[in-house]
């Protein structure tokens, strides 16, 4: 029987983890939900440690102190860039841990019950999927591996016979108890972790990651089953659901359905029809672009991973704080999938005081991007690809964009003619209305900044 003490210590923290998840839902509140989650999942170790630890105290403290000592300079010390890969790493792990606890519980525990046994086989399962997964899409967003989708020879066929025999270990599991199967369960899992996460490329990769992330939710509630653990059956049910939710509106911000997301790679397209457009690309300088946007009566900003990697947000912040000090109205446009994560762009931009009020969803900038003088697309690239919207062949197609095409007048700023994240070459870069200013997004804006005070 669990101590009320106990039981009342879980609730608060269980508490905690649903007040964290309200704050981070908006970003005025998000720093306090992440603190208040923290405090939670704190709450929640050192209960768990003086309630539940009867062997190996010091080895386990012994632990804790080194998955702080390595965790927290992490976190700290991550650039802002990294933080997805940072995720999905973290993500991995917390799979691995449930797999792994589960494995050595099935073990040593005395309960024959079904229950137990099917919770154990799940949290190896979905433990291992994770895992392998989760670190697959950490070396796709770190660039060790290419981004783009890798099909194996076969490899559909690959997948589903994989997937197969995990299933078919798992039921032998279940008939016979053998440990020696559930050991090759973990086995078929990491294989099948790899399998599915390899065809998925480009932009893709964060939704992989958010769905990961609910698997490891699972994983975690499961393990909860078994270790009879009522706060990680709360904690992993609210990470699988929360992880849900979020894939779900990612896939919709993509304006595609998640099997398409996960194996449209799978799917032959049709063949690419040669664009007619102007191949022409018009270049320009700071001088050429501050006249541009020293003269407009309306600018939108569109920020994209390219910003982040420039650490860009407080030097466009400074520049339209100047364009307003002249009567110029300036607004930023947000992509739901703008960057390497959701609220990416918010974060940045937060960071640099710009008012959430000045943040413009796509709902609300298409309607009248017509009439917007001047689009200063700062590192984006495939969230205003007119690709996504004209091209029944391109690997976006169906992403809702930023319609900047239609916009009076556009000016990209690049390190390079290099696709984006996805892969895709942009017909936005030779459009007639697009001036190209090419190099680091940070020094660029510098120098626009004291054009403009020029002009």
């Amino acid at each position: 029987m669990t101590p009320t003490w106990v039981q009342l210590a879980y609730l608060a923290a269980a508490l905690c983890f649903v007040l964290a998840l309200k704050g981070l839902s908006t970003p005025r509140y998000a720093r306090a939900g992440n603190l208040v989650g923290a405090a939670g999942m704190a709450l929640a170790v050192v209960v768990a440690y003086v309630h539940g630890v009867q062997h190996n105290g010091i080895l386990i403290a012994l632990m804790i102190v080194l998955g702080a000592a390595v965790g927290v300079p992490a976190a700290r010390s991550v650039r802002m860039t990294a933080v997805p890969q940072m995720v999905a790493l973290f993500n991995g792990v917390g799979g691995a841990a449930a797999a792994l606890v589960a494995l050595t519980e099935y073990g040593e525990s005395t309960d024959t019950g079904v229950f137990f046994a099917v919770a154990t086989v799940l949290t190896v399962l979905i433990g291992a999927v994770s895992f392998s997964g989760s670190v697959v899409t950490f070396l796709k967003l770190q660039e060790i591996m290419t981004t783009r989708p890798v099909l194996l020879p076969g490899g559909r066929y690959v997948g589903i016979g994989t997937a197969v025999l995990a299933l078919a270990l798992a039921v032998a599991v279940l008939a016979t108890g053998s440990g020696t199967l559930l050991v090759l369960v973990a086995l078929a899992g990491l294989a099948l972790g790899v399998l599915f996460v390899l065809p998925v490329g480009g932009a893709d990769v964060p939704i992989a990651i958010s769905l990961l992330n609910a698997f490891t939710g699972l994983a975690v509630a499961a393990s909860g089953y078994v270790l009879a653990n009522t706060l990680l059956i709360v904690a992993g049910t609210l990470v699988g659901a929360s992880g849900t939710i979020l894939t779900r509106l990612m896939a919709q911000a993509m304006g595609r359905s998640l099997a398409n997301i996960l194996f449209g790679a799978f799917t032959p397209r049709a063949a690419a029809v040669q664009s007619d457009v102007d191949r022409t690309v018009r270049s320009g300088t700071v001088e050429d672009v501050a006249i541009l946007l020293g003269y407009a009566h309306s600018v939108l900003v569109v920020p994209g991973y390219g910003l982040a990697v420039a650490q860009a947000q407080h030097a466009a912040r400074e520049l339209a704080q100047l364009l307003e000090s002249r009567g110029i109205a300036v607004s930023y446009g947000i992509h739901p999938v703008a960057g390497r994560m959701p609220g990416h762009m918010n974060v940045l931009l937060a960071e640099a005081d710009v008012p959430y009020e000045h943040l413009k969803e796509l709902d609300d900038v298409n309607p009248g991007i017509g009439s917007v003088d001047v689009v200063l697309v700062v590192g984006a690239n495939d969230v205003v690809n007119p690709g996504a919207r004209d091209e029944p062949s391109s690997p976006i197609y169906g992403m809702p964009i930023f319609d900047v095409d239609r916009a009076k007048a556009v000016v990209f700023m690049k390190r390079s003619m290099r696709p984006g994240f996805a892969g895709v070459d942009n017909t936005l870069l030779y459009n007639a209305k697009t001036t190209m200013l090419f190099g680091d997004a940070k020094d660029s804006l510098t120098k626009l900044l004291a054009a403009v005070k020029q002009v």
